[in-house]
């Protein structure tokens, strides 16, 4: 037995209309994926397929919450992930792609889901992913701070101090200055 069998949809088997199909995604999938960028969560996901002759559009639908490291200090932090996506998918002679529709094997008609809904999760998880405010690892920003290069922060960063304490005031470097000149005469 596979270790993604469960997520096996026998596409061969279903009557024309809609079918729903929902899966449990905890720690227990995550380690089964074995990658590296989520490795815990607890979603839920939603798998719609609506059937007309041989031709079959999937829905997906995965809600929840996992776990990835935090940017800037590495320690875990929760990520809310809501996402949707479409799949069209239609039988063939070999498993392939026929320009934005997935073929299945019509001998096998098997449509493996697992890997589908992994791909959602992962393409919802933003560029950068950082604590709120004031939660990072203090010690971690303490030490990030000691060896970083002067920078400037956008206004979602968070500078800290020697002691992993936030600071309150920034230093904008004077170059800038004149930027802010033009901008101000534009308003």
């Amino acid at each position: 037995m596979s270790k993604f069998e469960s997520y096996n949809i026998d596409l061969k088997q279903l009557a024309a209309g809609t079918h729903l199909f929902e899966y449990k995604l905890d720690d227990d999938y995550f380690s089964k994926i074995d990658s590296p960028e989520v490795q815990k969560g607890n979603l839920t996901a939603k798998v719609k397929i609506t059937t007309v002759q041989d031709f079959f559009t999937v829905l997906f639908e995965v809600n929840g919450m996992i776990f990835v490291p935090c940017d800037r200090c590495l320690d875990d932090m929760e990520l809310s992930v809501a996402a949707k996506d479409t799949l069209q998918v239609k039988f063939g002679a070999d498993y392939g792609e026929e320009g934005d529709v997935m073929l299945v094997p019509e001998n096998d008609g098997t449509l493996n889901v697992s890997w589908f809904l992994y791909e959602m999760i992962v393409l919802a998880i933003p560029i950068k992913h950082v604590h709120a405010p004031g939660m990072c690892n203090k010690a971690m920003a303490a030490k990030l701070k000691k060896h970083m290069a002067p920078m400037t922060l956008d206004e979602n960063d968070i500078d800290f101090d020697d002691n992993g304490n936030n600071e309150v005031e920034r230093t904008i470097d004077p170059r800038w200055n004149g930027l802010l000149d033009v901008l101000n005469d534009e308003e």
